[in-house]
């Protein structure tokens, strides 16, 4: 019996595709997998049908993919992952415990954040995921693991949203039920090996397309003005509930991963809209 669908949204992913879903190959009795394309040229879909995956297509955007996926899922729990994103035995494991719950009580966790950790060396990748470690669970995280019936309540991801908000747009209107939301213990790798600096700026850029719509469909949202917040995003978030011993304990990580906030930021007050 299937009890997590894994959804993963590709486009030309022929590189990543193999490591996401050959994660799951000691669970399979356990976990279905969906993989939801977008037009690929490359070798996606043949190498995730080989591996077993149900393959669909979908577009424009990922917000219309992930939806496709989990409202396909045969499961009760579905995961959403990116095509270089990879689950450890050990946070699968976790999160099979949490699927095998069946009739939980009412006030367990209906959805998941999980911590991410990139791969790579350097000191810039220690500063993204020391950066990274300050978001767990907060207004600029997003929910991965989700029972599927909150997504059915809340309709899913907002395809008007793309690359970026739709996440947190999504965490606003679980939030909203009053479901309960935890983070997981366990972590998931995010493949970033080949995400060079100037990269990343233009992913940045490509995210600020939809926080115009996203602005004005939560005008005062507590966590939009947040998320938006210059104080919040250079300092609060680094310093609430006690976060501010960590930086003291790593300053020159929190220097560099400092200079790249200020990179970004550039890169939104030029795109913004």
């Amino acid at each position: 019996m299937k009890i997590l669908t894994a959804v993963v949204t590709t486009r030309n992913e022929a590189a990543n595709i193999a490591n996401c879903l050959r994660a799951f190959d000691a669970v399979r009795d356990e976990v279905e997998l969906i993989v939801v394309d977008n037009a690929s040229d490359d070798e996606t879909k043949a190498i995730a049908a080989s591996l077993g995956a149900t393959v669909l297509d979908k577009g424009p955007e990922r917000s219309a993919q992930r939806n496709l996926g989990w409202r396909t899922a045969a499961a009760p729990w579905v995961v959403i992952l990116d095509a270089d994103m990879i689950l450890p035995a050990e946070t699968i494991a976790e999160i099979l415990s949490i699927a095998r719950g069946g009739s939980a009580a009412p006030d367990a966790p209906a959805a998941y954040w999980i911590p991410e950790v990139r791969t790579g060396a350097g000191l810039r990748v220690q500063a993204r995921n020391f950066e990274r470690s300050f978001y767990d669970g907060t207004c600029i995280d997003a929910l991965r693991l989700f029972r599927k019936s909150v997504l059915a309540a809340t309709g899913g991801y907002d395809e008007n949203l793309i690359a970026g908000p739709e996440d947190w747009e999504l965490d606003i209107r679980i939030l909203a039920t009053g479901a309960r939301c935890a983070i997981l213990k366990g972590r998931l790798i995010h493949n970033e090996k080949r995400l060079t600096f100037r990269r990343m700026l233009e992913k940045k850029a490509y995210y600020t397309k939809s926080f115009a719509a996203y602005r004005a469909k939560w005008p005062d949202h507590p966590a939009v003005r947040r998320q938006f917040s210059p104080f919040y995003r250079f300092i609060g978030v680094f310093v609430e509930k006690g976060k501010w011993r960590k930086v003291l304990r790593h300053p020159i990580l929190f220097a560099v991963m400092m200079a790249e906030r200020v990179a970004v930021g550039f890169v939104y007050l030029k795109n913004r809209r």
